[in-house]
């Protein structure tokens, strides 16, 4: 499976803390009924009123059905793919 950002606008922390609530419930949801989606977590840009939620899914479709499912405003589903990590000097 790949994994997605979906990229969504948050008002405030209570906002931020529904959406990842939900998009969790809807993925666990989804692969109950048969669809494996994994929401692995989220990551705050505060400055920017900015939330990544990160989803592992075998497609972009089901990633964009989690996100109208859980009501998520999003603006931006893609493929990501993680680097090699870099050791701290």
């Amino acid at each position: 499976m790949a994994e997605y950002l979906v990229e969504v606008y948050v008002e405030d922390g209570a906002a931020l803390e529904r959406g990842v609530e939900r998009a969790r419930q809807t993925a666990e949801e989804l692969s109950r009924e048969g669809t494996p989606v994994r929401f692995l977590r989220s990551i705050f840009v505060p400055v920017d009123d900015t939330c990544f939620f990160l989803c592992e899914a075998a497609s972009t479709d089901l990633v964009l059905e989690v996100a109208r499912r859980a009501q998520l405003p999003f603006d931006h589903v893609a493929e990501a793919v993680a680097g090699p990590a870099v050791a701290a000097t």
